[in-house]
């Protein structure tokens, strides 16, 4: 193999291939190690960092950083009727995430609410059902085919969904 030493990410580098962690330059690398890190070792450690009681009600949506230095905000998904159990206990959970990472990585917490579970499946289920508009409804059940029929269906259940 022969070393190439003009490349401006590195000293030095082996001609072939290379992973694509090496190939993007090193102000990306340490933006996406920064955002993606703390995201994932929030969701990892959930369950120690607001207790048995609120890991039940609530999980991370998303987190954001607000600035430079990295300080930033965590989206957190509540069920409905218990904002007010995690709004006493934001401070104490901003404290366990700066003191987990050893540096202040969280400044604020926003609550979004969802409902229970049962609910959302219930309507899922009554969607599902009519997924296709009529027009198309009409144009699938003139097929022939029964395998190109359910496949159809399946089509417009994924396409539905996103």
């Amino acid at each position: 193999m022969q070393y190439k030493n003009n490349t401006k990410q590195r000293l030095g580098t082996i001609q072939g291939l290379r992973s694509f962690k090496d190939t993007l330059p090193k102000n990306i690398k340490k933006v996406i190690n920064n955002r993606g890190q703390v995201y994932s070792e929030t969701l990892n450690n959930w369950k120690l960092i607001v207790g048995d009681n609120l890991f039940k009600v609530c999980y991370p949506k998303s987190f954001k950083n607000s600035n430079k230095f990295g300080v930033g905000t965590l989206i957190i998904m509540v069920k409905r009727g218990h904002e007010v159990d995690l709004e006493y206990s934001k401070k104490e959970i901003i404290d366990k995430m700066n003191i987990f990472f050893g540096r202040t990585i969280v400044e604020k917490i926003k609550f979004l609410s969802f409902e229970e579970e049962q609910k959302i499946s219930s309507n899922t289920k009554s969607i599902k059902n009519n997924v296709t508009k009529n027009r198309y409804q009409k144009k699938i059940s003139d097929v022939n085919n029964e395998n190109i029929k359910k496949s159809l269906l399946e089509l417009t259940k994924v396409f539905k969904e996103k």
